[in-house]
């Protein structure tokens, strides 16, 4: 099977994440989430703790919009400009993953990775939602929330998402005209797997 990948942006509590993971065991190919911050922290130098708080720093509106248009600039460490960590940890984690998407068929998760790998043409770029209910009783179930008030919780972890997307590509977050596929998981685990084997499977051989 020719090399490809797989991008998966997804609302909190949807499952996007576990589906990603199961999605790359079924299709036999890498899996790529958390595992971005080891490697931003080996490329940037800064802590695997320290990165994973920068990724849920807010991002001002004030002074990256310039790379989002000039985008692939990803060698800003060498430029001389002055960027901050945030944009220090994203221009890491772009050139990793437009690095790994060059070496190996995988999936990657979050990340703004369908803008990233934009240009890539054997890259199937997939939004996974769910009805707020369901993603409520998912965070309660998957990720052991037991907070009182897990749905507002939920809303401002979409919120920050739509905000880094915006921040870094100047895109709407979840807009479908970004997404060669978007999946409502609320048809469950096993359903939204199997879906998504069979549409990347098609997305390439439509390819090949």
């Amino acid at each position: 099977m020719k090399q490809y990948c797989v991008t998966i942006a997804r609302e909190f509590g949807s499952g996007g994440r576990l589906i990603g993971r199961r999605l790359a065991e079924e299709l036999g190919i890498d899996f790529y989430d958390r595992e971005l911050i080891a490697l931003a922290a080996a490329e940037t130098g800064f802590a695997e703790d320290y990165i994973g708080e920068v990724e849920n720093e807010k991002t001002s509106r004030l002074c990256f919009g310039p790379y989002a248009h000039n985008f692939p600039i990803v060698t800003a460490f060498n430029t001389g400009q002055s960027v901050s960590a945030q944009e220090q940890v994203f221009l890491a984690q772009s050139a990793i993953i437009r690095r790994l998407a060059a070496e190996k068929s995988c999936v990657i998760v979050g990340r703004s990775a369908d803008y990233v790998l934009r240009d890539k043409i054997c890259c199937a770029h997939v939004f996974i939602h769910a009805p707020l209910e369901y993603r409520v009783r998912f965070a309660q179930e998957h990720y052991g929330e037991t907070r009182s008030d897990l749905d507002a919780y939920i809303k401002r972890q979409d919120k920050r998402r739509s905000n880094y997307c915006r921040y870094f590509t100047q895109r709407k977050w979840g807009a479908s005209h970004n997404y060669h596929l978007c999946l409502d998981s609320s048809v469950g685990l096993d359903s939204s797997v199997r879906i998504l084997e069979n549409f990347a499977r098609e997305f390439l051989r439509r390819l090949s």
